[in-house]
């Protein structure tokens, strides 16, 4: 059975347009196609991205972030209390007024001071700054280089200046050593990024950033395997060329830097905006989905690529409208936090409320990944 499912997998019918079979994709005369095989590499060099990261962000990061003078405040412990603890664990975080109440009684606590040892707890479980700055220092570092490779892969071949090349033999058509290093790094990079998703930093779009992730990994697998290669290089280096520039914000606004950081942010809005929303449905989608139609009839591959295109178009769309809204609140002199961020409270509005006997509320803040933060002293 696992041998007909592998068969029918595999059948041309799905990835290949009429007529054609992997055969015709096998090496010879010195030319080189892609396989799927070629893919399994990126599984090893994904868990290698993560061992360079690791020691990335302790002897580069950490340093860097020490000579930007990114600090974190101190933060108030919760006291240990095991009805409350269990609560938090079992229940939820964020226990609403009639709970707050019946754990009152379980204590012996108040309800301000139950109110206050749960505000603390969360505080404990937020990254710090330095965490979130370590992990933009890799990203910004990754996708920089990734950028820069990728642009030395594509510029000179005449399809990045005419689209219609992009198809013209396909699918016969052989790869170079740099498309291929160049697919196997990004998709190595993509993978060990759903790798330590769950230890990231986390924000609002978890789950659509886990999406972005899969529909990556599979996008850049598929056009591996069915020889969509010269569109692929395209989309991967459109792609990083706005994710360096929203990860070196990051790291100047933990630093402090506010008007580099927001300088930066109007760069990469625009940047995004432009490569996002317009070059790549109008251009890239244009080319995918219409130019293939004039050499050959629609088949399994075609549908299934393009739709996993527009699955990623879709959430281009959603980020978007969140950088539209930030840069909106930005020009009209708003206090601007990105909007994926969870809100949180800081340590010193805590320490407000204490004094106050509990009279006020803290103010909340992002608890993620703030772009445009006018006080870098504050927990974003």
């Amino acid at each position: 059975m696992l041998q007909t499912l592998y068969d029918y997998f595999w059948w041309e019918r799905l990835w290949l347009p009429v007529n054609l079979t992997w055969a015709d994709l096998e090496d010879r005369d010195g030319r080189v196609y892609a396989k799927a095989s070629d893919l399994y590499v990126t599984l090893p060099l994904a868990l290698l991205f993560l061992i360079v990261r690791y020691f990335f962000e302790l002897y580069v990061a950490t340093p860097l972030a020490a000579l930007l003078n990114v600090k974190e405040k101190t933060r108030l412990r919760a006291p240990p209390n095991p009805t409350l603890e269990h609560f938090y664990l079992t229940s939820g975080k964020q226990p609403k007024q009639a709970e707050v109440e019946l754990l009152s009684r379980r204590s012996g606590l108040s309800g301000r001071q139950v109110e206050r040892w749960f505000r603390r707890r969360r505080n404990q479980d937020r990254p710090s700054l330095l965490k979130k700055f370590r992990e933009a220092s890799w990203r910004f570092t990754f996708y920089l280089i990734a950028f820069i490779a990728g642009m030395a892969v594509i510029v000179d071949k005449p399809w990045f200046y005419d689209m219609k090349k992009v198809w013209e033999g396909y699918p016969i058509q052989s790869t170079i050593p740099s498309q291929y290093w160049y697919y196997m790094i990004e998709l190595s990079f993509y993978w060990s990024l759903l790798f330590s998703i769950a230890s990231d930093v986390k924000r609002k779009d978890f789950k659509e950033q886990i999406i972005h992730h899969v529909a990556t990994i599979i996008l850049i697998s598929f056009s591996w395997f069915a020889n969509y290669i010269r569109a692929g290089t395209l989309i991967m280096a459109l792609h990083d060329s706005s994710d360096y520039l929203l990860e070196s914000a990051k790291m100047f606004n933990y630093a402090g830097w506010k008007n580099t950081c927001n300088n930066i942010f109007i760069v990469f809005a625009i940047v995004f905006i432009i490569t996002r929303l317009v070059i790549l449905p109008f251009w890239i989608l244009h080319c995918t989905v219409v130019y293939p139609l004039e050499l050959y009839p629609a088949f399994f591959g075609y549908y299934f690529f393009n739709s996993m295109m527009g699955v990623l178009q879709l959430l281009h769309i959603f980020w978007a409208y969140l950088i539209l809204r930030m840069a909106h609140k930005f020009i009209t002199g708003k206090l601007v936090e990105d909007e994926r961020s969870d809100r949180e409270e800081t340590e010193s509005s805590e320490g407000d409320e204490a004094a106050a006997g509990g009279g006020a509320k803290s103010r909340p803040l992002a608890n993620g990944h703030p772009i445009l933060n006018n006080n870098h002293r504050k927990n974003d």
